[in-house]
């Protein structure tokens, strides 16, 4: 029979809690995963009471506000509107992005790790140098044949633009190529990144 092991220091162990502030009434526990590769500690697990009268009604809220307030852990995070997939994580047992996860979807404490079968940087933000790797070698992005170059750039009809706009939101979300389940089996495949093939699709691509 086949027998796995952790390797060494990578089990979480329970880290420290932080209290809600005093008179505090409408409270929930957020569970954080935490890690740096500054020391040879285990990863940690933080827990904090957020007062929720004073927060957001996203997940992302509730960790900017304890970033802000109680303890500095690292994350990553920009637009806030679920496009840029930077503040993708493990929210209650699902691989989301804590901008779009509201607090109110998950049933008891809130539970946050990083994203699984990626190295962790610190914390909560993984490593996506593979991903993006694998993102450019694909090359998504149009190629002219045009010399010189035109001064502005090149309009594309409406009706065009519909029927590539899909493949794009694909490429562009970072989350998208490493949760991927045939890329966290075969690491080399580049995922949904291979949408960037609707570039044949663009009336501005030279065929």
């Amino acid at each position: 029979m086949a027998e796995f092991s952790l390797p060494a220091n990578s089990r979480p162990v329970k880290g420290t809690h932080h209290p809600a502030p005093q008179g505090a009434e409408n409270t929930k526990l957020f569970t954080i995963y935490r890690w740096s590769p500054d020391d040879d500690e285990n990863p940690r697990l933080d827990s904090f009471e957020v007062d929720l009268d004073s927060c957001g009604p996203m997940v992302l809220d509730a960790l900017i506000k304890i970033k802000n307030e109680v303890d500095s852990s690292h994350l990553r995070r920009s637009c806030r509107e679920g496009i840029c997939g930077s503040c993708s994580m493990n929210i209650d047992g699902t691989n989301t992005l804590a901008c779009l996860k509201s607090i109110d979807e998950v049933k008891g404490d809130v539970k946050i790790y990083p994203l699984p079968h990626m190295p962790v940087i610190k914390d909560l933000v993984p490593d996506l140098s593979h991903a993006y790797a694998q993102l450019t070698s694909i090359q998504p992005w149009l190629k002219s044949d045009t010399r010189p170059r035109p001064a502005r750039s090149a309009s594309k009809a409406r009706k065009s633009a519909r029927s590539w706009t899909g493949c794009g939101n694909v490429c562009s979300v970072s989350a998208a190529p490493p949760l991927a389940p045939a890329i966290v089996e075969w690491g080399s495949l580049s995922g949904p990144g291979c949408a960037a093939s609707g570039l044949s699709l663009d009336s501005r691509q030279p065929r």
